[in-house]
């Protein structure tokens, strides 16, 4: 079996912000004490590789990881958050136009094709996480950790557990109903041989925060 311990990225000045973060938002020093607790943690269990999204907040995280734990640390594309419209990076979260557009967003985000602009909508984030979830299952390593993002690890859960059936209606009310911790880990196993072979063992664990 494969494990695969997931975790979202510590604070970023985008989540703390007032503002739409992009790619090259950066820890905040409570997310730099966050990942410090969190490789503390990461001493007294088995990590063969570290993957990380390329997003600064998720690489910051994996490498104040790997300062403490010293494994082989890998960036991958597959794990990135969700590709907001280009437009609303920089932008205000309270800006009515902002608003509306998410707005309209989530009513439709389990219409088949649907997109505002630019955009991942749910088919983009279902492909995303099916391939990223079967480029970890054929990784050689049998302990992961994967840095990551909020919104598309629950994208990553809810096809775990729907598996193809997944549906855009279903994966919104996954997103709105299971929150998250930053540096809050996920553990999910990888058995080729059962029946099911992705099952989730722990969800959003974040005791090493007090």
């Amino acid at each position: 079996m494969k494990t695969i311990y997931f975790v979202r990225h510590g604070e970023s000045e985008g989540n703390a912000g007032l503002v739409f973060q992009g790619p090259s938002s950066s820890l905040t020093e409570k997310g730099k004490e966050q990942a410090a607790f969190l490789a503390k943690r990461f001493t007294k269990l088995s990590v063969d590789v570290i993957i990380a999204s390329t997003m600064k907040r998720a690489e910051e995280t994996a490498v104040i990881i790997n300062d403490v734990i010293n494994k082989p640390i890998e960036f991958s594309g597959l794990f990135v958050e969700r590709r907001r419209p280009s437009w609303h990076v920089g932008r205000a979260k309270d800006d009515p136009e902002v608003l509306e557009a998410d707005k309209r967003i989530q009513e439709n985000f389990g219409v088949e094709e649907f997109r505002l602009s630019d955009e991942e909508n749910f088919e983009d984030l279902k492909e995303r996480a099916e391939k990223s979830l079967k480029y970890l299952a054929h990784r050689k390593e049998d302990k992961i950790l994967v840095v990551t993002h909020g919104l598309f690890l629950r994208i990553v859960m809810a096809s775990i557990i729907f598996e193809k059936n997944l549906t855009g209606r279903e994966a919104g009310e996954f997103i709105r109903a299971f929150h998250m911790k930053n540096t809050g880990i996920t553990v999910v196993i990888n058995d080729p041989e059962a029946t099911k072979t992705w099952w989730i063992r722990t969800w959003n664990d974040h005791a090493h925060l007090g």
